[in-house]
């Protein structure tokens, strides 16, 4: 099994909007039972709450479930249990790189990386109210960013 972790600031708007449509679009794909999705954030404000209220309205308007969602923090397990892990933006890189000394055995890669656009970073909707632009970056990507995990895991093995 593959398994990707999303990461941003709080666990409540990006990564848990990206790991809702990842989702989704693993499910419509019969990749269920290959894929393995999650999310967390940098820090620990937020834990045990569900996604923000405006990842959660984004997500009904558009019918995808968040149901059983809720905030929690990365852990230092997290990166050698995961195959994975997609950061939103150049400081969650950065914090995921510094979680200890030695390199994580999952592969840390930045969402937009793998997104044709002019933006570099998912920008935080918490501070812009901008969730609608959030999830068009999260759709844009998703399919690509599924593509190059499925083609790199085969290659790890």
């Amino acid at each position: 099994m593959i398994r990707v972790l999303f990461v941003c600031l709080g666990n409540i708007c990006r990564s848990p909007m990206a790991e809702a449509y990842l989702r989704d679009l693993v499910s419509q794909k019969g990749l269920s039972e290959r894929v393995m999705i999650d999310s967390a954030g940098i820090g620990h404000w937020h834990e045990g709450k569900p996604p923000y209220i405006g990842t959660r309205d984004k997500l009904d308007e558009v019918g995808i479930s968040y149901e059983g969602m809720t905030a929690r923090q990365i852990k230092l397990d997290d990166l050698d249990n995961f195959d994975f892990i997609v950061a939103m933006d150049h400081q969650n890189y950065q914090d995921i790189l510094n979680l200890r000394e030695e390199a994580p055995t999952a592969k840390v890669v930045r969402y937009m990386d793998v997104v044709d656009h002019e933006l570099t970073e998912v920008p935080d909707p918490y501070h812009t109210g901008k969730f609608d632009e959030t999830f068009d970056l999260i759709k844009l990507g998703a399919e690509r960013l599924l593509e190059r995990i499925m083609k790199e895991s085969k290659e790890m093995e």
